[in-house]
């Protein structure tokens, strides 16, 4: 087997969060805020959507953020710096629209700082004053702080249990933004499923135009096995090319919440049985 894409740099930045630095000139090239790549580690390997989280062009580098949350994703995170994947696809989807909007808040939920961050970099650096919202269910998850500061005029962390920043969900600062009486144009709000959703009943009222990027079951990204369908404004959406940011007023949340439970025995099963392949050659 070909294993064409190495990773110049693997690291741990948080407990089962890890970040790798691919060589890969040619998405580097073409890579915007908002895309995502198809990884595919080997020949067996699934394939696992992934935003990409930064990009640098000069350099033909691509980096991308994931948490171990299934059976590939524990194996990715076994991978070191000088090791190689067999697929890197991208970039997919369509970018983040970007102009001046004037001020915008952008709300990060856990590891969601990674895609976050190059559109709230995008944002600013199109003129926009940017406010942002970062959350995590405790001060051990957190990372990208500084740099999420760096590119926002305005940071606001939270935490569930209260261990660092502010112990809110990110819904009460941005519910508190909202009624300030500043004018906010936009807000880009990225996060697990449940939090996309509450922060688009949170500004709904207040008539804020709220862009989401979904995160349902994909395999192709192409747009020709219809796996990442989504129901958007009452018709059915591809998320890897019509997205994947959305209008979240639009978004069936609870039809797109029971679409990512579709495989979630298949995914027990293949964690245990990987959990003992694991076990007997140890």
């Amino acid at each position: 087997m070909t294993k064409l894409y190495k990773i110049l740099t693997a690291k741990t930045l948080v407990p089962n969060i890890h970040l790798f630095l691919f060589d890969a000139p040619r998405i580097a090239r073409k890579a915007k805020a908002g895309q995502f790549v198809v990884l595919t580690k080997d020949e067996k390997g699934e394939r696992i959507p992934l935003t990409i989280a930064d990009s640098d062009a000069k350099a033909g580098t691509v980096t991308i953020v994931f948490m171990e949350v299934g059976k590939t994703t524990r194996e990715l995170g076994l991978l070191k710096t000088g090791d190689s994947i067999m697929s890197l696809t991208g970039p997919l989807g369509l970018p983040t629209h970007i102009e001046n909007y004037g001020t915008v808040v952008c709300v990060a939920g856990g590891f969601a700082v990674a895609p976050v961050m190059p559109i709230a970099r995008a944002l600013k650096q199109a003129g926009n004053k940017v406010i942002s919202i970062l959350g995590a269910r405790n001060k051990e998850l957190i990372f990208w702080e500084d740099e999420l500061r760096n590119v926002s005029d305005k940071l606001i962390v939270t935490t569930d249990d209260g261990s660092y920043g502010r112990k809110a969900l990110v819904t009460e600062p941005l519910k508190e933004i909202l009624e300030n009486g500043e004018k906010i144009s936009l807000v880009v709000a990225i996060g697990p499923s449940i939090m996309m959703k509450f922060c688009a009943k949170t500004t709904q009222p207040f008539g804020v135009k709220t862009i989401v990027s979904l995160n349902p079951i994909m395999v192709d990204g192409t747009g020709m096995c219809g796996c990442c369908r989504v129901s958007v404004g009452g018709q059915t959406k591809f998320a890897c090319v019509d997205g994947p940011d959305f209008d979240a007023h639009q978004v069936d949340w609870d039809l797109l919440a029971a679409r990512q439970r579709t495989y979630v025995e298949e995914e027990k099963q293949a964690m245990e049985n990987w959990q003992c392949q694991c076990g007997k050659h140890s």
